[in-house]
């Protein structure tokens, strides 16, 4: 049985995780986020826990005995954010992490593509980029997901590149990102120490399709 804590379980990418764990019965889920009543339907293989991630006393309980702790947060201050869930990890002795950064927060992607994603979140990559650093340095056991410019697409169509590679692509949907991390929680062993860029193949362009 694995206990997996999903941090921000109302977001979209999230959704589809859980979506995809509710019908298991070797996955025992917490579903941690900052208002509850966004969480429709809860699956019957999860709790769900009301917190916000900065207030030690809400996370440091939820965190303790899990298996694998799903981080899907945002906001200008995820930096912070990131350095909680890592300190609360490491005094509960909690190593298997699989988080969701930004693409573009190693200024990895080329062409007018990246021109143009600097120039539309140039300026909230820098605490998502902290919060990369803090995780490669925690010495946890470590995923990080840097997914194109998301869509609502129902399709999984993915592929991934490297830390030091040039980002691929513009675009990918979410059901893609959580089928990936759907694989990683199945398989905790997969891309432990990866950061990963993750788009949908032979969508290079200077914007995504949609914008």
């Amino acid at each position: 049985m694995k206990k997996v804590l999903v941090l921000g379980a109302g977001g979209q990418i999230a959704r589809w995780v859980i979506e995809m764990l509710a019908a298991r019965d070797d996955a025992k889920l917490t579903l941690f986020l900052r208002h509850a009543r966004k969480l429709k339907n809860a699956p019957k293989n999860s709790q769900v826990i009301q917190g916000d991630v900065l207030h030690k006393d809400q996370l440091n309980p939820a965190i303790a005995g899990q298996d694998i702790v799903y981080a899907n947060l945002t906001g200008t201050d995820i930096d912070r954010q990131a350095k909680a869930i890592v300190d609360a990890m490491s005094e509960a002795g909690v190593k298997r992490l699989i988080f969701v950064a930004s693409l573009g927060i190693y200024d990895e992607v080329p062409g007018k593509f990246g021109e143009w994603n600097r120039r539309q979140i140039g300026a909230y990559l820098p605490p998502f980029r902290k919060a990369a650093d803090a995780i490669e340095a925690s010495g946890l056991d470590y995923t990080i997901l840097r997914p194109a410019w998301l869509t609502d697409n129902d399709e999984i169509d993915y592929e991934t590149t490297e830390r030091d590679e040039p980002f691929k692509g513009t675009e990918v949907s979410r059901k893609s990102i959580a089928d990936l991390i759907g694989k990683l929680i199945d398989s905790p062993k997969r891309s432990t120490g990866g950061n990963l860029g993750v788009n949908k193949p032979n969508t290079d362009g200077d914007k995504p399709s949609f914008m």
